[in-house]
């Protein structure tokens, strides 16, 4: 009887233990990963907030500007981790909307929005107007039927007419 439990428990072990301790590890990284990207856009935001983005044709008090500078963007790719692709597979069996997926396509928004007024300070510029956002899944969900899927990752396009103040 013992001869027979100690492979069941190193077969146990090993389909199901092993498994287990793989998703655990992509959890642990991919929520690391995440949490170092979200306090770095918390403080590149801070550092940026002087530069205002607006989608309004003419930057708002902007009355004594030299006009418009330059044509800015940003553009931004944030893959999901292989743990969280794995649980929006899972989520797509009864439907519903995946906040896995809302919060990765905020990053790249973020993201986007942050390299385009990085652009705009480098141009001397003090606000960002007609800012325009373009979004789209790549790998995951945009692949055709039969295909094999790759990583879920959301792609963000910003784009927007750089500012400057008069004697700035």
């Amino acid at each position: 009887m013992e001869e027979e439990t100690i492979p069941l428990v190193f077969t146990l072990g090993i389909y199901v233990g092993l498994p287990a301790l793989i998703l655990f590890v992509g959890w642990f990284v991919g929520h690391v990963s995440e949490t170092r990207h979200e306090r770095s856009l918390s403080a590149r935001e801070e550092e940026l907030k002087g530069i205002e983005a607006t989608d309004m044709r003419d930057p708002p008090g902007f009355a004594g500007s030299d006009g418009p500078c330059a044509l800015v963007s940003g553009e931004a790719v944030v893959a999901s981790d292989a743990f969280k692709s794995w649980v929006f597979r899972l989520k797509n069996i009864v439907g519903g909307e995946s906040r896995t997926f809302t919060r990765l396509f905020e990053r790249a928004r973020r993201e986007a929005l942050l390299r385009m007024k990085e652009r705009a300070r480098e141009l001397g510029c003090d606000a960002v107007c007609n800012v325009r956002f373009d979004c789209a899944d790549i790998g995951g969900n945009a692949v055709g039927a039969g295909k094999k899927r790759g990583s879920n990752m959301a792609v963000a396009l910003v784009s927007g007419t750089a500012w400057r103040r008069s004697g700035v």
